[in-house]
């Protein structure tokens, strides 16, 4: 017996694709009687009536003959909407197919989005929000070796690229590490900066630190010995800068008012030295009418007495952190020698028209009074850590509630020491320096905080020992619940928790024995109720609560958004009439 010879025959769409139809794609033979059938892959057109027949050589019988109608492959248009984009997929009624959005990361496989199997006609809508350069569709029959089509329409599109970029998150990977988060590639370049505390632009380091080619979703280590949290990251493309983010500020605490010393070698063991400023890099010991310049020979010598920290070395060069605060005591005590003088001289004013300025030193004294309050008042801090985002933002509160200027204790900020004395040590030597200095303590309840409230409450034995060593607000709670349960809560214990993170009842009943505030919408209450009775005017503390609500908002938006949210997220499938 022959082989049998497989043909095609019909007419359809010019578009081919590989259609096996229940053939062997690779050639294979099986035993037949005596003789053997080779089966092959051939090219047919798609919607086209496909026949296949066998027969024996000579021919004496017809063995087979078999008719197949293959499918054709949905229309697929994209066309925009207003704000939205329309997906129409034109096929014929009942017929089911397969539609697919991914996004097409490179390097890296795709990553799918949404999938859906779906019959007939469809029209798809998708948020404007939601396109991205490498978000691409892809439609197929739902038939046995059907071919798939893939179209990504956005890689030209402006708003693709805005939302790029609003999506793009740089996150920190400890120690020393980070990453750029972003659903696409970006055409970027990344590099360290030093950022001052005067509030001017954050200066590169380039040189010395090269800059270099971001790859998105990938952890990027820096070159540096220590931290430190005026060390920021940017990153960049050709036309302008994108991101900025000072990575290290939630753990390592403020920026510093420190002077960044550029150290350059060169051959035959050649150095030298220039403090980074806004104008640029100041060489130690010039004759120049900067900070850096004046103080460039006490500098110089903390350089080489190891008072300034060394953040980065190689064979090219190193960089100094030193500490100003030494100098910065030297030149206040001169100002405040001439405020001296000046008050001496406004007094001998006073006492000639006291009667006009009564009311204005009074107003003066109750500033005073408040300021002086807020500098002495102490706040310990106590939160679970439900998640990196959470203890971001516990970070930046911290911060900002430091700027007012209150004295502020948190373990983000205490980390060795509470590896050191074990949480429970930690938190007893610092509630009792609280209390005693007539601070007060503040409990953020998450909703982390709240089932440990309720476990503790339940079983405080098994609860003790279900969280980790360095969970301070676990380790608290057995000191904690005695003061509210005896009634010594009031006073000395704030509660507070973010809005639109937990609900007003989710706070235990046995915790609102003492005011618990809503943030960001009850920063003036709670800010008057941390400073005390001598808490500063209405119209102050407004300012002051409107300071911390633009120091807390970053951390929020980031704390809030989870990644591919969006007005109207995911596109929803209608049928077309």
């Amino acid at each position: 017996m022959g082989a049998f010879p497989a043909t095609s025959g019909g007419t359809g769409k010019s578009l081919k694709m590989k259609r096996s139809l229940e053939l062997q794609r690779t050639q294979r033979s099986r035993s037949l009687g005596t003789g053997s059938v080779v089966f092959d892959c051939f090219e047919a057109a798609l919607g086209a009536e496909v026949r296949i027949w066998s027969y024996t050589q000579p021919r004496y019988q017809k063995e087979l003959n078999l008719t197949q109608q293959l499918p054709a492959l949905p229309g697929l248009n994209v066309s925009a909407d207003g704000d939205d984009v329309r997906l129409v997929l034109d096929v014929p009624e009942e017929m089911r197919f397969g539609l697919s959005l991914y996004w097409n990361q490179v390097p890296g496989p795709a990553k799918p989005w949404w999938h859906r199997n779906l019959t007939g006609p469809q029209t798809i809508t998708l948020n404007h929000t939601d396109l991205v350069p490498c978000l691409c569709i892809q439609v197929w029959p739902l038939e046995p070796d059907s071919v798939r089509t893939s179209i990504c329409p956005f890689r030209e599109d402006p708003r693709a690229h805005r939302n790029l970029w609003r999506a793009a998150r740089l996150q920190l990977l400890p120690p020393r590490a980070w990453r750029l988060d972003a659903p696409c590639s970006l055409p970027a370049e990344a590099t360290l900066c030093w950022q001052a505390p005067d509030g001017g632009p954050c200066q590169p380091l380039v040189p010395p630190l090269p800059r270099e080619n971001v790859t998105v979703n990938k952890a990027l280590e820096f070159p540096l010995l220590k931290g430190h949290p005026n060390i920021c990251v940017q990153v960049s493309t050709w036309e302008k800068q994108e991101l900025q983010e000072c990575l290290w500020a939630d753990s390592l605490g403020p920026l510093k008012d420190d002077m960044l010393l550029v150290e350059t070698r060169g051959p035959q063991d050649n150095r030298s030295l220039c403090a980074l400023e806004s104008s640029g890099c100041t060489p130690l010991l010039s004759r120049a009418s900067t900070r850096a310049a004046r103080l460039g020979g006490p500098l110089l010598q903390d350089v080489q007495s190891g008072q300034c920290l060394q953040l980065w070395d190689d064979d090219l060069g190193a960089l100094w952190a030193c500490p100003m605060e030494k100098y910065i005591h030297r030149r206040w005590a001169l100002v405040w020698l001439a405020c001296l003088l000046l008050a001496a001289v406004l007094f001998l004013l006073l006492l000639l028209k006291k009667n006009h300025v009564k009311g204005w030193l009074r107003l003066l004294k109750e500033d005073v009074r408040a300021g002086a309050a807020a500098r002495s008042r102490a706040a310990l801090l106590l939160y679970s850590a439900d998640d990196a985002g959470f203890e971001r933002l516990v970070g930046a509160l911290a911060s900002a509630l430091f700027q007012l200027p209150l004295r502020v204790a948190v373990d983000l900020w205490s980390r060795r020491e509470l590896s050191a004395q074990g949480p429970l040590a930690w938190f007893h030597a610092q509630r009792r320096q609280t209390l005693q200095e007539g601070g007060v303590v503040v409990l953020l309840f998450s909703p982390g905080a709240v089932a440990l409230c309720r476990e503790w409450l339940q079983d405080a034995t098994s609860a003790a020992g279900a969280h980790g060593p360095h969970d301070a607000f676990a380790a608290s709670l057995s000191c904690l619940l005695p003061d509210f349960l005896q009634g010594r809560a009031p006073g000395r214990y704030v509660g507070a928790y973010f809005d639109r993170l937990l609900s007003p009842d989710a706070v235990p009943a046995l915790f609102r024995s003492v005011p618990v505030f809503s943030l960001p919408s009850q920063l003036p209450d709670f800010l008057g109720t941390l400073q005390g009775p001598a808490a500063p005017r209405p119209w102050r503390l407004a300012e002051r609560a409107e300071q911390v609500s633009r120091a807390l908002q970053p951390a929020l938006d980031s704390c809030f958004r989870a990644p591919g949210t969006g007005r109207g997220m995911g596109p929803e499938a209608e049928n077309r009439t």
